[in-house]
């Protein structure tokens, strides 16, 4: 039998593996904006984030980057078949639409003015960098 050896990255190793897939992408996106796609092979589609995976930093929309899959029956009465599904785009190649013009937008975020809310706590917002006007996050 082999005699396992002293490893001096063996700990490190195991721990900087794990504070990697802990961390999150921070991304100008978030579920229910309108976005329009920038680059790739769907250039120019808009459509609604339906899902935000934040430890991969893309994101699934409605209509964009649709993609074949090949299902095959499970049981009996089920039937195989090819169906179509979104996949993920990466969030670097959408842009955000704003709401009242209509058109791709960046984004900055500056702390709410409003006064209620300021007592509470400050809130953060987005803001168009084009129009200057907040862009709210749909709950």
């Amino acid at each position: 039998m082999r005699v396992l050896k002293y490893r001096k990255t063996a700990k490190t190793r195991l721990h900087a593996r794990h504070a990697l897939n802990s961390k999150r992408a921070k991304l100008h996106l978030s579920k229910g904006d309108t976005v329009r796609v920038m680059r790739g092979d769907d250039k120019g589609k808009e459509g609604k984030v339906l899902r935000v995976f934040l430890k991969t930093g893309r994101v699934l929309v409605e209509g964009v980057n649709i993609v074949k899959m090949h299902r095959k029956a499970r049981t009996a009465e089920e039937q195989s078949g090819i169906r179509e599904a979104p996949a993920s785009v990466h969030a670097s190649n959408l842009m955000l639409l704003d709401p009242k013009s209509g058109e791709p937008t960046r984004t900055k975020s500056r702390y709410d003015t409003d006064t209620e809310r300021a007592e509470r706590r400050r809130s953060k917002e987005r803001v168009s960098v084009k129009q200057g006007e907040p862009i709210p996050r749909v709950r």
